[in-house]
């Protein structure tokens, strides 16, 4: 299977069952919405951030649906202010590239030095749909074990109104 196999060993480790999908590389969330299976699945995105002084990070996970204006996101969040971080960032904090960016990601953040915030309308959500860590593929997991496993590895996250 396409992603990275500590993804799937945290799923098996923590009980959680997925469907998982193959489709061509989906660097955006526009080309991903192109391959969407529907099925009542949530197709999520993943954004990650910095704060002004570079010195803190954010992985902000919400339906794909709403457009996002990043001073909203500032005002909602309560952070001050952010921007998209560096490929560099994201590759030393989440262990991704640009495109392949999601929840699962924070397999590769042990320090928990990342910290979550998740769109409140996704648990309202029955499935949920992320890449493994990799953008040629999608897992389609329960809303109810996106939340398992975030409490699962530990991860600071706050569940926020944002769309």
């Amino acid at each position: 299977m396409i992603g990275q196999p500590q993804v799937y060993e945290a799923l098996q480790r923590m009980g959680i069952a997925f469907d998982y999908y193959e489709h061509p590389e989906t660097p955006t969330i526009e080309i991903a919405a192109q391959f969407y299976r529907g099925e009542g699945t949530t197709l999520c995105k993943n954004l990650f951030f910095r704060n002004h002084k570079g010195n803190r990070h954010y992985l902000v996970v919400m339906d794909s649906r709403p457009p996002m204006d990043i001073h909203d996101m500032e005002r909602r969040l309560r952070q001050g202010k952010l921007s998209f971080a560096s490929p560099e960032r994201l590759e030393r904090h989440l262990g991704v590239k640009p495109g392949s960016v999601s929840l699962f990601a924070l397999v590769n953040d042990p320090n928990h030095e990342v910290t979550l915030f998740v769109d409140r309308n996704l648990l309202k959500a029955s499935k949920v749909s992320f890449h493994p860590n990799d953008n040629r593929a999608s897992l389609v997991i329960n809303s109810s074990d996106m939340i398992k496993f975030v409490n699962e590895l530990g991860v600071p996250f706050e569940v926020v109104d944002l769309y």
